[in-house]
């Protein structure tokens, strides 16, 4: 899926959230440990729930890998499953990958080639040739970590060198000269307010992943207001407050619902930017 046509399923959806599939087994809703896939069930009910109102899946890797092979499985089944029957949506693998070269290739190779995910979420600490690798695949995105929700990210990403350039700054610079916008998203976290208004003024242009709406406390509307653009330029994701918004039996309804919620405000917030 280029922009283009990222920003058209926006506009038709009149939504720009990502579902965020951090499937914990032991959050999900009793009844579902008894299925042979409890992982997959939960997930195929959610995605069937929320796919009206969202324009993205991203499916959070520690959550399957913590499972050993049992999970990876749930994890393939569920790509496949979005693939299939919803291939408007836009998708996400939440790696966060990133190593020298050849590793990366192989991650590169892993994702793309063999799970066919338009994207992958790549740690940028290791510079240039480890995230090149996932750049020779011209269809699919590369979303670098620049400025994140938690935290930590206090601790490296606002430190400033002598020029009093801050450390996610200099990572979204450099990285343009990597890839275009065609190609690269940042991740940028909800809560960090304005500083979004400092990230437009370097990468006007690039699509946003917004992490840490909702249970980590970001605010939508501070988020709109300082990052979006013409194309809106951002997914904001919501995990926890959608995909738990509900223990019971009826707890794909209970995400459809917390799903509208967010998506008639998303409406809102596209319609006050023209859009």
């Amino acid at each position: 899926m280029n922009k283009q046509q990222l920003f058209e399923n926006i506009k038709r959806k009149r939504s720009f959230l990502c579902v965020g599939l951090d499937t914990d087994i032991k959050k999900i809703p009793e009844h579902l440990l008894t299925q042979e896939d409890p992982i997959f069930s939960f997930n195929k009910e959610i995605i069937d729930a929320t796919a009206d109102y969202c324009v993205a899946y991203k499916p959070n890797l520690a959550f399957y890998e913590s499972l050993g092979v049992k999970g990876w499985i749930a994890f393939e089944k569920t790509i496949e499953y979005i693939k299939k029957n919803y291939p408007d949506q836009f998708i996400i693998a939440d790696a966060k990958r990133g190593d020298i070269g050849n590793t990366s290739e192989l991650y590169a190779r892993s994702f793309f080639e063999h799970l066919g995910i338009d994207s992958v979420t790549v740690a940028p600490y290791m510079g240039e040739d480890s995230v090149k690798p996932f750049l020779i695949y011209p269809q699919s995105w590369v979303i670098l970590l620049a400025l994140t929700s938690n935290k930590g990210s206090h601790d490296f990403q606002l430190t400033k060198d002598e020029n009093g350039e801050r450390l996610f700054e200099k990572v979204i610079r450099k990285a343009q000269t990597w890839a275009s916008d065609e190609q690269m998203m940042f991740v940028v976290g909800a809560t960090q307010g304005k500083l979004f208004e400092d990230i437009r003024k370097i990468a006007p242009d690039h699509f946003l992943l917004v992490p840490g709406v909702g249970a980590q406390g970001g605010s939508l509307e501070e988020v709109a207001e300082y990052g979006m653009n013409d194309m809106c330029g951002l997914l904001v994701n919501s995990s926890r407050q959608i995909i738990y918004a509900d223990k019971s039996e009826n707890f794909a309804q209970g995400s459809k619902n917390e799903a509208i919620k967010v998506q008639q405000k998303m409406n809102e917030l596209l319609l006050n930017k023209g859009i």
